[in-house]
């Protein structure tokens, strides 16, 4: 059985090795347990060590986990930590964290963030992120493209479907493998017929993708089809 003041000390003078260790050791501590020693080290001088803590919030629920993570998203001045925060509100999956997330989308001036943000709006399954990831979908950075595209997968908004497949022909094989694992999760002729092109990729895992998503819409018009007669 852990020891939880042991794991405490270690978090408080330990070095870095003992500070990453128990931080990993959290995955068998409950929730408000754990919450006290992460606090222990959410303004750590390693930056490592930070982004541990931070993610754990992220998988440790607890009241306190969103109010930290959205002031850590709002007020924290390094661009890497914020991005950790935000991709820490989309493991917690609570809608109140739409807000910040948009906000930090329009409003934070570096791209790793926006990208987490929008990553962890995908998380949210909120469609009211559809106009934001419309904007991501248009901006210069490529990855910014692959999370949007991602996200209205996870969303299943089929209102934008016309806007993912105009990147069935990106020169960035990582953008259509996103295309093709994100229209399994939008049944429509379009999605289909653009998921038989990919199937076709010059690039083994955006064909592989393509029919992965192929089978899995084929399952599911079966089991309607079962369910219908």
């Amino acid at each position: 059985m852990l020891d939880l003041a042991v794991l405490a000390e270690k978090l408080k003078t330990g070095d870095l090795k003992d500070k990453k260790l128990s931080l990993a050791a959290l995955r068998d501590v409950p929730g408000p347990d754990a919450l006290e020693l992460i606090k222990l080290v959410l303004d750590d001088d390693n930056q490592q060590v930070r982004s541990m803590a931070i993610f754990a919030l992220g998988v440790k629920q607890t009241e306190e986990s969103f109010p930290l993570l959205v002031k850590i998203l709002e007020t924290d001045p390094d661009y890497g930590i914020r991005a950790d925060a935000a991709g820490a509100l989309g493991y917690l999956e609570d809608l109140r964290a739409f807000e910040p997330l948009i906000r930090s989308f329009y409003e934070d001036t570096d791209w790793l963030v926006r990208f987490s943000a929008a990553v962890s709006l995908g998380n949210l399954k909120d469609p009211r992120a559809h106009d934001a990831l419309i904007q991501a979908l248009h901006s210069p950075e490529v990855i910014l493209q692959q999370a949007a595209i991602a996200a209205f997968g996870e969303i299943g908004d089929l209102s934008a479907i016309d806007e993912i497949l105009a990147f069935a022909q990106s020169d960035d094989w990582l953008v259509r493998q996103r295309l093709a694992e994100a229209l399994g999760n939008l049944p429509s002729e379009k999605g289909t017929s653009a998921l038989r092109y990919l199937a076709k990729d010059s690039h083994p895992q955006v064909a592989e993708a393509a029919q992965i998503s192929l089978d899995r819409l084929a399952d599911q018009a079966s089991s309607l089809e079962e369910g219908v007669f």
